[in-house]
């Protein structure tokens, strides 16, 4: 049994539910003959790898749901081997810069010779390139996106690339220039109410409105985060007309406790204990920046005011820490072992 996210994601660009004109213009460029690169940013949970999938369906029909994840292999100038996942179809290659680490450079530009240098296999196919989507395209390094702008000069006549991002600053401007930016904002409260409404409507049970818009407005309107909001509420309570507020998700529950722990006493056997917590939601699939975020925010409203400025301090260097690092545990420790030391020596002080 699949969540409601999976569930209900709309298959086709008729399907979507709101940025009705950004859809128009999608559809009208998936039937063009010249297709360029594009480069789809936004937050998370807006819905733009839905666009992206739609858009191929669009252009390619549905042989692009034939679907085979791989493992692949990779040998560094070192001779260490490196495996990374990759999800492809006929007509289509997809890869997470997530777990490419510090040789992006180098599998990107393996990946992409490979698919440039094959034939399409559909020869009924409209278009005779392939696509090569590329998601978290901001967590490249420079030296990547610099070989990924080359790259798309001496392949654009046998693929395409796609590339999602949460923050284009990220991108450097060779990259961007090179492709078709297309932004896709957070969907309006009363299109997330819209929706959940259809979702219980389908599910058959009822769903208050207000509720809805608490929904909406607690997952800062992400369209993802607001359905699993909906599963877990509909699962803990059998009747929402008398639920006002939703839960917090787990892994919510478990950063605050963390924040909790923290407030409580600073030394090494708790920092140890916290790093056993944070561990446990790391494995979780939730992001490192997702839990350094809202592990901040959570600190910010339970330190005194004159320390708040360097808890953001902190956060904002360990989030850099993040982005150019490989072990992102260590970071999320080291952020809670400055944090501690910066509320035990307030405290010594005061």
């Amino acid at each position: 049994m699949s969540l409601w996210a999976d569930k209900y994601k709309p298959k086709s660009l008729d399907q979507l539910s709101y940025h009705k004109d950004l859809s128009k213009h999608l559809k009208k460029l998936a039937h063009s003959e010249n297709i360029p690169h594009m480069l789809f940013y936004g937050p998370s949970g807006a819905g733009k790898k839905t666009r992206i999938i739609a858009v191929l369906r669009e252009i390619y029909g549905a042989g692009v749901d034939k679907l085979k994840v791989e493992q692949r292999q990779f040998v560094s100038t070192s001779n260490r081997k490196l495996l990374f996942t990759v999800v492809s179809s006929n007509y289509h290659i997809e890869v997470s810069t997530g777990d490419l680490g510090i040789y992006d450079r180098y599998i990107m530009q393996d990946v992409i010779k490979s698919i440039a240098q094959s034939q399409q296999i559909d020869a009924n196919a409209r278009h005779s390139f392939k696509m090569v989507i590329i998601d978290q395209a901001d967590e490249l390094t420079k030296e990547a996106q610099a070989a990924l702008r080359r790259t798309m000069e001496k392949y654009a006549t046998n693929m395409r690339l796609i590339l999602c991002c949460n923050n284009l600053s990220r991108i450097i401007a060779p990259v961007r220039s090179r492709c078709m930016l297309i932004r896709v904002a957070r969907p309006e409260t009363n299109e997330i109410v819209r929706v959940l409404q259809e979702v219980a409507s389908t599910e058959k049970f009822t769903l208050p409105t207000e509720l809805a818009r608490n929904i909406a407005e607690h997952a800062d309107r992400n369209m993802r985060a607001s359905l699993l909001s909906l599963e877990s509420t509909a699962a803990r309570y059998p009747d929402l007309t008398t639920v006002k507020q939703p839960d917090d998700m787990d892994w919510q529950i478990a950063i605050s406790r963390i924040a909790d722990n923290i407030m409580k006493e600073q030394s090494a056997p708790k920092l140890l204990e916290i790093r056993k917590q944070l561990v446990d939601v790391y494995t979780k699939c939730i992001q490192s920046s997702v839990i350094l975020k809202k592990l901040s925010f959570d600190l910010i409203e339970r330190v005194p005011e004159p320390i708040k400025i360097k808890i953001v301090e902190q956060a904002a260097f360990h989030e850099h820490r993040l982005r150019i690092g490989n072990k992102d545990i260590f970071h999320l420790e080291a952020f809670v072992a400055h944090v501690m030391s910066i509320y035990k020596n307030y405290l010594n002080n005061k």
